[in-house]
């Protein structure tokens, strides 16, 4: 035992072997007897990919903290990490695994046969998956930051993959793998990509990137991209690595936490969503709890990309965790007032509550212009009335070589960051209202219907939202893509033909200020938060320089194809 301190012991290395014989191995925390007693007490349970020392300590506190307050901490390395044996596959093993370490646990001396499990990202998944399962024992959970639907929430958004994270992300797990495996040579160049986002995704085609194609290392960042649409027919990939399709089985109470600017909020909050409608017992689904706050996926604070957000931006998330956990395993009943959802309103820079999470976007703003939208110099708004007959399209070029970059730029891929420069080119299209009469709260997921038409064989549509402040600045707020690919899955897509373009923004809560703007930005690309479209017939991932396509796309804003931006508003929408 090693003495952390306060009476707190770590015992390091402890060994759990599985049904198939394979041992995982976790640290182990004990809380002080003085204080807690001599146990057995609650046991607190994260599994994780990157090292358990480290122990997501980049957001939550030391597992010693938690420790302080009589928790038993068990810190697990999953399979094929740290010292757990085996090899390392991503998502497909933590169901079964983390079953099973919670039945192991249950018999440890120190547990008291109640167990939470907490963390973010990957570690959020691992709660997920294990819940799945089950499992005898597991009382509640505290995924944050991660998805439940792998395909939609973390790898594509509306058939685009998200290339950034997910090349960069798959990249920094395949060095574990490098290094596991003694490749001196192997590891060296995955660190060298690993370190330069803007390069490595720029690299075309990209699944061919010498980091992720060596035969030596595992396969999984490549099925990710070689797996382009969701299960259907006798395709089940990724149904096997998430619960998707098994939201029924899980019947325990969760505390997730999301962020607007997360890689992963569109999971985080389409997760927190199917548990609310569908998991397995009423007792599971009235006790799904969300805390939405104004983040990145690491860290959660008061800056976001450039902005200094007010000091109630730092939600003391730990004690949030330690009430949580408390009212479940310790029966304290103190988070029995906890408002549904919790979200904090960019803009305004304050936290505001909710008893369920809006469904419906009632406020419509019709696109108009004189048919010369394109950049922040042009001409095009937004208004309450329908267009009329006569006004023109808006016309802009796509051109692969020369993609509209992503919100943060290629170096800071996520965040609240101004977009006036990015504005000034005539490959985006930009609309505008007057000022807001009286402060707009904007709280859920806008959607847009787009009529477009696009020379393109594939095409894609992006739609960004902006907060334009009384200073001119162009905050980014949330934006969504769809590709022709995926939204056209069941009917046919048409080049060069008018079709209706219906999809959703990643949703968001922001007031936009009495004297601000909304501004909805139409596009074809932002790269490298999405992958490019070829705008040829040669799949994104495999294309390059030599298959790509410029096309023209046209957006129609008339009484017949009345394009529209469609906003959930909180009272009254003041334009």
């Amino acid at each position: 035992m090693i003495d952390c301190g306060s009476g707190v012991r770590l015992e390091r290395g402890v060994r759990c072997v599985l049904s198939d014989g394979l041992t995982l191995v976790s640290d182990h925390y004990y809380p002080a007897e003085a204080t807690a007693g001599t146990g057995p007490w609650p046991t607190l349970l994260m599994r994780q990919p990157y090292g358990r020392d480290i122990a997501s300590t980049v957001v939550y506190a030391h597992p010693v903290w938690f420790a302080r307050h009589g928790y038993h901490v068990v810190i697990q390395d999953v399979r094929g990490r740290g010292d757990s044996e085996s090899e390392f596959y991503a998502f497909r093993h933590e169901g079964r695994d983390g079953a099973e370490t919670i039945a192991w646990l249950r018999e440890h001396p120190a547990c008291n046969g109640r167990i939470g499990m907490y963390g973010f990202s990957y570690q959020g998944s691992t709660q997920l998956l294990a819940a799945a399962e089950e499992p005898e024992g597991l009382i509640c959970i505290a995924p944050h930051m991660t998805a439940a639907d792998l395909y939609h929430g973390w790898f594509y958004h509306h058939g685009a993959l998200r290339l950034a994270s997910t090349l960069g992300w798959g990249i920094q797990m395949l060095r574990d793998d490098a290094r596991r495996r003694g490749l001196r040579e192997t590891s060296a160049r995955l660190e060298q990509a690993w370190i330069n986002v803007r390069a490595q995704a720029g690299f075309v085609p990209y699944a061919e990137h010498a980091a992720i194609v060596d035969p030596e290392l595992p396969g999984y960042v490549r099925d990710w991209m070689d797996h382009r649409e969701a299960d259907s027919g006798d395709e089940v990939f990724w149904s096997t690595l998430d619960i998707s399709k098994r939201l029924d089985k899980i019947q325990v109470p969760a505390l997730h936490i999301s962020g607007w600017y997360d890689t992963y909020l569109e999971g985080s909050i389409a997760g927190y969503l199917a548990l609310r409608n569908h998991a397995g017992s009423e007792f599971a689904r009235e006790n799904q709890y969300l805390v939405a706050g104004p983040w990145v996926h690491i860290p959660w604070g008061d800056r976001v990309g450039e902005q200094k957000l007010s000091a109630t931006a730092n939600l003391d998330t730990d004690k949030l965790l330690l009430r949580w956990f408390n009212h479940w395993l310790r029966d304290s009943g103190e988070f029995a007032n906890e408002p549904r959802v919790r979200h904090f309103a960019l803009g305004a820079n304050k936290w505001h509550e909710a008893d369920e999470w809006p469904e419906q976007a009632a406020c419509k703003l019709y696109l108009h212009s004189n048919g010369n939208a394109n950049s922040r110099k042009g001409d095009g708004w937004l208004g309450g009335e329908m267009p009329s007959a006569s006004e023109p399209h808006d016309v802009f070029v796509y051109d692969p070589e020369v993609p509209v970059i992503a919100p943060g730029g290629p170096q800071a891929l996520s965040g609240c960051f101004d977009q006036a420069a990015m504005e000034m080119g005539n490959n985006l299209l930009v609309y505008s209202t007057v000022a807001a009469k009286a402060p707009v709260h904007i709280f859920g997921r806008p959607l847009v219907t787009l009529y477009a038409a696009t020379s393109a064989q594939n095409a894609d549509l992006t739609a960004k939202l902006v907060r334009v402040t009384a200073a001119g600045a162009a905050e980014f707020v949330c934006i969504g893509i769809a590709r022709s690919s995926w939204l056209f899955r069941e009917r046919e897509y048409l080049a060069d033909t008018i079709q209706r373009w219906e999809f959703a923004l990643e949703p968001t809560s922001v007031v936009i200020a009495e004297g601000e703007c909304l501004r909805l930005e139409i596009a074809s690309s932002a790269f490298p938060l999405y992958d490019r479209n070829p705008s040829s017939d040669v799949s994104p991932e495999c294309a390059d320089q030599w298959n790509w396509r410029r096309s023209t796309q046209h957006i129609a804003h008339t009484n017949e194809h009345s394009s529209a931006l469609h906003l959930p508003v909180v009272g009254e929408c003041a334009w």
